[in-house]
């Protein structure tokens, strides 16, 4: 996976003296480990693993999680900490713990030795205690066992100097280790999944009685400290636009601004031809009628969708999407400043951290930013010389902490339970050319009948993400008595915690039948629907 570069991490942040840094070596599990830190209470960021030294400064994190990676540390390339982590590390006071690969890296450059090993360890595996006491442990553990979640090929097969061996793996490899002196720990084993049932045990005993972490991290913290911030960047006189999408994001994103800066704020909402059945009066009558916020709409759809013909792959129609959104946002404050006669500096943005992630590469794949899963339009897809400034309140948080924030605001509980959407809108549903033939109204309606289905079953707020997608073939088909060559489209349905892992939602069958039935039935030019099972990963959520 990516992580947010450090050099992002806005230096007034306030993170406060028990922030847990997150170093990503690649694995697919590094978000969790964020994620597990901050639902104990505990602000935790997530930076790349091998960001210069340089652009931590002024960090000074209470403890330093080395993540798992897909490599080995003997291959060439391999990612590894910058030169004088460790030091940095030491002089913050930090303590140290490498899970799987992060362990391995933390021996290897401690002077121990890592090899492969005889025997691989994938998938859940016992690991018994061996030591009387540790400090991951606890006392009297001795001889116990837990299950935990392995993936790894090398072993760590020599200690560096002051370390013990504190658990080892029923096949005799070392699981856990520990030196308490210079406050470095390490897990083979990955304790922030689910797998690992004791493994949140294990991270909580880490944090609060190894490290002395205090769990004073609430939304409530977060909530004052951005509008601090809010107010020390944008100067007294200074307006500030808000792009609006109808998502739960932008939306909270807004309102958090608005109670910084007042009416200085300006809410716009394009309609870029990409939305949503009806979206665009249902989403500006919740504005005016729940929200209160004074909201511009701006009919862009055919600036949009002209510039959007004829382009097919995914990452070009993003970017286009991005930099209209900007120059639609420009020409808005242009005007804007001949009504009040001072030209907007700012854009507001709902970007969340896993955007940010997303958009960022992975150490070791051999980019200079890392191996990017998709651009996001508010993150990867803004033009260079854009000339508003941004502020995105909502850049470290993640979806569900979103949602807490709106609570605290007073946001809808009903608008706040909608399902994410994304920012390039059916662009990334329709695969392929969305200006071709009848592709957008036939998708607008397929997934009109297939989400409000869920929400007439009463499936809707246990569902993470629901829609519809156009596939770019036809398929044939027997409608009337009659042979047809029409469209085919999909059905996605997944539950999730934070959008950065899915799976797929089970529906009964009889619900399935009824769906299909009515799409076949109701939507001309379609004659096949398929269901996509597919977790994420190794799938995304969106097909494009």
């Amino acid at each position: 996976m990516g992580s947010a570069s450090a050099s992002s991490l806005p230096a007034s942040a306030g993170f406060g003296e028990n922030l847990v840094l997150i170093l990503d070596f690649g694995s697919q599990y590094t978000h969790l480990i964020t994620r597990r830190v901050r639902q104990l209470g505990v602000l935790s960021l997530c930076v790349s693993g091998t960001a210069p030294l340089a652009s931590l400064a002024g960090l000074r994190p209470r403890a330093v999680v080395l993540s798992g990676g897909p490599h080995s540390v003997h291959a060439s390339g391999a990612p590894t900490f910058p030169e004088g982590f460790l030091e940095f590390a030491a002089g913050a006071g930090a303590h140290v713990l490498g899970v799987c690969y992060g362990m391995q890296l933390l021996v290897q450059s401690l002077g121990g030795a890592v090899e492969a090993g005889e025997k691989q360890e994938y998938g859940k595996m016992e690991v018994e205690v061996t030591a009387r006491s540790s400090a991951l442990y606890g006392e009297g553990e001795v001889g116990k066992r837990q299950t935990v979640w392995m993936s790894h090929g090398d072993e760590v097969v020599r200690l560096p100097e002051g370390f013990e061996v504190v658990a080892r793996s029923v096949q005799g490899a070392v699981a856990a280790v520990e030196n308490r002196e210079k406050r470095f720990y390490g897990l083979q084993y990955h304790p922030e999944v689910t797998h690992s049932p004791q493994g949140m045990e294990t991270l909580r005993r880490f944090l609060f009685d190894v490290c002395g972490i205090k769990a004073d991290w609430k939304m409530q913290d977060v909530l004052d400290e951005e509008i601090r911030t809010i107010q020390s960047m944008v100067g007294p006189d200074e307006h500030v636009i808000c792009a609006l999408s109808g998502g739960v994001d932008s939306t909270v994103a807004a309102t958090l601004v608005h109670k910084a800066i007042g009416d200085r704020l300006h809410c716009v909402f394009v309609d870029n031809g990409l939305l949503r059945y009806n979206e665009r009066e249902r989403v500006m009558l919740t504005f005016e009628s729940d929200l209160h916020l004074p909201v511009t709409c701006v009919d862009a759809s055919e600036q949009f969708l002209s510039k959007l013909k004829g382009v097919k792959d995914p990452e070009m129609k993003r970017k286009i999407i991005g930099r209209e959104f900007i120059a639609v946002f420009d020409d808005f404050a242009h005007k804007l400043e001949q009504k009040i006669g001072k030209r907007p500096g700012y854009l507001v943005q709902g970007t969340l951290y896993p955007d940010v992630i997303e958009s960022c590469p992975p150490p070791g794949s051999g980019r200079t930013h890392s191996h990017t899963i998709k651009s996001h339009h508010n993150v990867g897809g803004l033009p260079k010389d854009m000339k508003l400034k941004l502020i995105e309140p909502l850049k470290l948080l993640f979806k569900d902490e979103v949602r807490k924030l709106g609570s605290i605001l007073n946001v809808p509980e009903s608008f706040l339970k909608r399902h994410p959407f994304p920012g390039p809108g059916l662009a990334v549903r329709v695969l392929g050319d969305v200006t071709e033939g009848n592709a957008l109204e036939v998708l607008r309606q397929v997934d009109e009948i297939f989400v409000q289905a869920i929400k007439d079953a009463g499936l809707y707020d246990i569902i993470w993400q629901a829609f519809a997608v156009f596939l770019p073939v036809q398929t044939v088909g027997v409608q009337g008595d009659q042979r047809t060559h029409s469209n085919a489209v999909a059905l996605r349905a997944i539950t999730s915690e934070d959008g950065m892992t899915a799976d797929w939602y089970y529906f009964e069958r009889e619900f399935l039948v009824e769906v299909v039935n009515k799409i076949c039935n109701n939507v001309r030019g379609v004659n096949r629907v398929v269901q996509d099972i597919t977790q994420k990963p190794p799938a995304t959520v969106e097909w494009e």
